[in-house]
């Protein structure tokens, strides 16, 4: 048997340390290192300040042009109609937060900054869920900053009070963290946020103005009002609104928020699986 020169003089050959793979960090911290970047987007006001003044100015507008109707039969009585219409910009506001999502992961992926994290050692889920808990935090923040506006300018009083107000706040930022994965798994099919904003903003203005939003649907024209009863909207605007009036109804509520789980079980895996082949 013939011996290395290492081995004939009784000393091992050195062994060659294997090269360390750096794997990245755990899911839950690559989720918390993508949320904080996305939420850094509160230092500048200039991202900031359009998302908050927006339902703000709408409020304002539809506020006085639709005050009249409660004065109606149809309209539920000792209500004032800025009790009754908060609640539901509350809810429209979260779907305008949900497109937000999906078209600022478009704009990432159009950027580069998809490309970079896809050369990184980070989950695909994290990008999405970081996303995601991001938009959610600057969706109730503008609905906490709208419910104050609301109180302080526009006399927003409603019977529920403050729990009331809370829970119709819950109830719009779970939607919008719901449909945000239904943006998000359409904008890595669509890719371009100039195609998915119109998308987005055509499924808004038909939901929004053929529901029970701005008046009671038994004050609607009778097409619009057989529309309006099955509009999805109208469900999340109801059992945001009856919580903010003092008369909520745990059906209604317990339904909306079952929905809202449901859509992102079904739209959350599809997003992650539409991300990494686009990606």
């Amino acid at each position: 048997m013939t011996l290395t020169t290492d081995q004939a003089s009784g000393s091992a050959a050195p062994s060659v340390p294997e090269p360390v793979r750096f794997t990245g960090t755990g899911p839950l911290h690559q989720i918390g290192i993508l949320s904080g970047r996305s939420l850094r987007a509160l230092r500048r006001p200039s991202l900031v300040l359009p998302g908050v003044l927006e339902p703000i100015l709408m409020l304002t507008v539809f506020s006085q042009v639709f005050k009249s109707v409660s004065q109606t039969s149809a309209f539920p009585p000792g209500v004032s109609y800025i009790d009754y219409l908060l609640p539901a910009f509350l809810v429209t506001g979260s779907i305008s937060a949900g497109l937000k999502s999906g078209v600022a992961l478009t704009t990432e992926m159009n950027n580069g900054i998809v490309a970079r994290f896809k050369a990184m050692p980070i989950h695909t889920g994290s990008v999405l869920i970081g996303r995601s808990i991001a938009d959610t935090v600057l969706n109730a923040v503008n609905m906490v900053v709208m419910l104050g506006a609301g109180a302080l300018v526009f006399g927003y009083h409603p019977n529920g009070g403050l729990l009331g107000s809370l829970g119709s706040l819950l109830v719009a930022v779970t939607l919008g963290w719901s449909l945000g994965w239904v943006f998000m798994a359409l904008s890595a099919v669509v890719r371009r946020p100039e195609a998915l904003q119109p998308i987005g903003g055509m499924v808004n203005m038909v939901l929004l103005f053929a529901s029970n939003a701005f008046v009671p649907a038994g004050g609607l024209p009778g097409w619009l009002k057989a529309f309006a009863e099955v509009n999805p909207m109208s469900y999340a605007i109801t059992a945001a609104r009856d919580l903010a009036l003092g008369t909520p109804h745990a059906g209604t509520v317990l339904a909306t928020l079952a929905t809202c789980s449901a859509i992102v079980a079904v739209a959350a895996p599809a997003a992650v699986r539409s991300f990494r082949r686009a990606t």
